[in-house]
């Protein structure tokens, strides 16, 4: 999975050292800081990378669609806001990180982003590997670096987060969205059009231990996340040969629609009730989006997103 290719590649590393031939590791270390700063400035994608043929066998596996709702201008700049997280956001990897769902022909002219925590650009060899997907760093140097090249750029942020991730369970409609307002600013202070995005099934991949708001184990988790800037979701799945336990995902289909953006004028300065009405907007833009398309996907017409 992603998380342990990071730890695999660190593991590599080390070895590498200790057999002898600390020489290439000492040339791949000066490397990493001289380019230390890629990840911010827009990383090194390859579009070999994004076409390998994997990526076409991991979008079966589950399967991954995207869905586009209407055409979005190649000369202006977007920000797409995805929800949920869920444990390993997925869908967020499959169609925007690689060509398996067909991003570059729904969506001409346009290149995408994904933005993450800059953690994972620590680990030697795996920083090279996610930047040649398209995948940056999450900070705000990072996100305003893209949305500030031209027209054509596309900054994909998950907006619920690592602390979104500890409520991802199957059923749950729970999004951490009331006190993000981050993204709002940037896109008034770049005038980078906003559109919500939706990825129906993120949720439904892994079982999680649960740990509702108040009790120990979430307890534990939060401070974790504050100290360490990632959560530790408890989860499981399925194995290899049975369907019981383990950390592979379930087979279950994503589908990502992708809304109607939201225009915004650019705006340097904002105010803070300017950020609080546009995000107002967003989030409306983002219920509306999800009430729409949520019985052609399989959730009841009962059920609705909760902010919190």
């Amino acid at each position: 999975s992603f998380f342990r290719s990071g730890q695999c590649c660190m593991a590599l590393f080390i070895l590498i050292v200790l057999s002898g031939y600390w020489h290439a590791a000492a040339l791949y270390v000066v490397w990493l800081y001289l380019d230390w700063d890629t990840p911010q400035c827009g990383g090194r994608r390859s579009s070999w990378v994004r076409c390998w043929r994997v990526w076409k066998h991991f979008r079966n596996y589950f399967p991954i669609k995207l869905i586009k709702t209407c055409d979005l201008d190649p000369e202006k700049n977007y920000l797409f806001g995805f929800h949920p997280h869920g444990i390993l956001a997925a869908g967020a990897f499959g169609n925007f990180c690689t060509e398996a769902t067909g991003f570059r022909e729904l969506f001409p002219g346009l290149t995408p982003y994904l933005h993450i925590l800059p953690f994972w650009f620590r680990f030697p060899v795996f920083r090279e590997y996610i930047m040649s997907a398209g995948v940056v760093s999450c900070s705000k140097k990072s996100v305003t670096h893209v949305l500030s090249q031209g027209g054509g750029n596309i900054s994909v942020i998950v907006i619920g987060g690592a602390a979104e991730a500890l409520d991802a369970r199957p059923g749950s409609l729970i999004l951490e969205a009331l006190n993000r307002k981050g993204f709002i600013k940037i896109a008034l202070k770049c005038g980078a059009h906003l559109v919500p995005v939706f990825s129906f099934g993120e949720n439904e991949l892994f079982t999680q231990l649960e740990n509702p708001e108040g009790s120990l184990v979430r307890s534990i988790q939060n401070r974790l996340r504050k100290i360490m800037g990632f959560s530790m979701p408890l989860f499981h799945a399925r194995g290899v040969f049975q369907y019981s336990f383990g950390l592979i995902p379930y087979r279950k289909p994503i589908y990502t629609v992708v809304g109607r953006p939201i225009a915004v004028e650019q705006n340097v300065n904002p105010s803070a009730e300017e950020v609080d009405r546009l995000h107002s907007e967003y989030l409306e833009a983002l219920n509306q989006l999800f009430e729409q398309h949520k019985a052609q996907y399989g959730i009841p017409e009962h059920d609705h997103l909760v902010f919190k």
